[in-house]
């Protein structure tokens, strides 16, 4: 019988240094070991230590592509894992309220590769009251509607057995809002039809997504949602 080591992602995620580049690689690109050392606030040298062992812990990939070596997260598994365990780290409401006033925290922003913060947690109630989702299991069941189609999802056409072995459709709980939002492949399709809309752009945050006026205006209409107060939120 084999046991899981969880002494060595405890160890790997026991640095500060190391988690703030694991949060910089939560916006789902990949970064040079220059740019995490610079959104870690260390050298390139001790960047490159860390990374080394977040690779090892099985996090974290590296690609060579010319002369750079980039590095992501290891897959969207690890990114799940880190999301989850943001929601349960100790935090202060009170904190995380002032942050995103001050604009530390983005309010729309990506979670590796679906969308995040408070507009997406609006999103994920809309379907639920729509009866587009449904929660089941500790997880979610998606049903046909022709609004999913007006969002970009094109629903699987497999058997519920396959769904449930690999879920089209997975809760996320937010760590700023304390609720759920939808990951999974359904997730990734959302943000993928955003940005190829136009309907979400990036901006200067880390992991910040900016909302346009194309976006608000669909959001509203597809989804009844009034995305500034959100985003003001």
């Amino acid at each position: 019988m084999t046991t899981p080591r969880f002494d060595i992602i405890g160890q790997a995620l026991s640095d500060a240094s190391r988690t703030r580049m694991l949060c910089e690689l939560m916006e789902g690109r990949s970064f040079t070991n220059k740019e995490l050392a610079s959104a870690a606030g260390i050298t390139a040298q001790t960047a490159t230590a860390h990374l080394r062992m977040l690779q090892n812990a099985g996090l974290v990939l590296a690609e060579k592509r010319g002369r750079c070596v980039f590095h992501r997260l290891a897959n969207s598994e690890v990114a799940g894992v880190l999301e989850q365990l943001a929601a349960i780290s100790p935090s202060s409401h009170l904190h995380l309220a002032q942050r995103r006033k001050a604009g530390d925290i983005a309010p729309l922003r990506s979670c590796y590769d679906h969308l995040a913060g408070p507009l997406a947690v609006a999103i994920t109630g809309q379907v639920l009251d729509r009866g587009m989702l449904v929660e089941e299991n500790g997880g979610f069941r998606v049903c046909g509607h022709e609004t999913w189609q007006k969002l970009g999802v094109h629903l699987p056409q497999m058997p519920a057995s396959a769904q449930a072995r690999q879920p089209f459709a997975r809760p996320c709980m937010d760590w700023t809002e304390r609720k759920l939002h939808v990951a999974g492949p359904l997730g990734k399709q959302i943000l993928a039809h955003f940005f190829d809309q136009g309907w979400v752009t990036r901006n200067s945050h880390k992991r910040g997504l900016q909302m346009t006026g194309v976006g608000a205006r669909a959001l509203e209409n597809i989804l009844g949602l009034r995305c500034e107060e959100l985003t003001n939120a």
